[in-house]
């Protein structure tokens, strides 16, 4: 496991590198005040699964994030830091956030995709993903680290997770504290300039749609309108939301039959 950072106007942009396989995953996650950077560990055992067949590249985004930040300018420093790194026809896999990201680097930079796995995400802001971003900016801006927990935990989980599960809120409320909210708040602010619906007909390689039917923050039916107009395999989990990823066992066990086989039925 190795961390590699590059320059970029003026700021950096870091890659957890993991697995020894032949080829080439580039993984790009979702809002998260957590810096890929010091979480190779974590990472490399979450996405465990991977690591035989695959060389594992997670894409973070800058240190530094300037105003009227993007998706589509994370997706251009992502396809820098494929090239900074060499990169090219990788499988690329991006969850939430990640998947909007995905979904521009494929469109506009076919030529570094060869798969594309678009995980829990939307290709366009819908009333759903709207009222929760605008609700989590809020309570960044508030300073509430722990309403912010709560929130994230009631709208990114099942119902049946944070049942058995809830009394761990105030824990989690005082583990990861930020000292200043204007990176996770710019982020959050990008996730809302996401357009990518129009543009979609442009993606030509293989695409796999992996989602939450209740999913609270990207909204479920935004999966099955990418999967519709990409004509592509989907996979809906009929119990879970936006943190499937998390709950489901067989997640990334999904995603790398399809990356392996030509023609995945789920």
């Amino acid at each position: 496991m190795k961390t590699i950072t590059c320059k970029k106007d003026g700021t950096n942009l870091d890659c957890v590198v993991f697995g020894k396989g032949a080829k080439t995953l580039v993984l790009i996650p979702g809002l998260s005040f957590q810096r890929v950077k010091g979480a190779a560990l974590p990472l490399a055992y979450m996405y465990r699964a991977f690591t035989k067949g695959y060389t594992v590249y997670v894409m973070d985004k800058k240190d530094t994030v300037p105003d009227g930040y993007t998706i589509r300018d994370m997706a251009e420093d992502t396809a820098f830091m494929m090239e900074y790194l060499r990169l090219s026809a990788a499988d690329v896999v991006g969850v939430s956030q990640g998947g909007m990201i995905a979904q521009y680097l494929a469109i506009r930079h076919p030529g570094l995709v060869h798969k594309l796995v678009l995980c829990v995400t939307a290709s366009r802001i819908s009333e759903t993903m709207e009222k929760a971003i605008n609700r989590w900016i809020w309570l960044a801006r508030e300073g509430d680290y722990a309403g912010l927990v709560a929130d994230m935990f009631e709208k990114m989980y099942s119902e049946a997770y944070r049942k058995k599960n809830r009394r761990l809120i105030p824990l989690l409320s005082r583990i990861g504290r930020p000292k200043d909210y204007s990176r996770f708040i710019a982020l959050a602010e990008a996730c809302l300039t996401c357009n990518a619906y129009p543009e979609l007909h442009q993606i030509s390689c293989p695409a796999f749609v992996i989602g939450g039917k209740e999913d609270q923050v990207a909204a479920g039916s935004a999966s099955e309108e990418i999967a519709g107009k990409l004509s592509c395999e989907i996979y809906m989990y009929e119990a879970l939301g936006h943190a499937a990823y998390e709950e489901a066992k067989d997640f990334n066990q999904r995603i790398l039959r399809f990356l392996q086989e030509p023609c995945f039925r789920p």
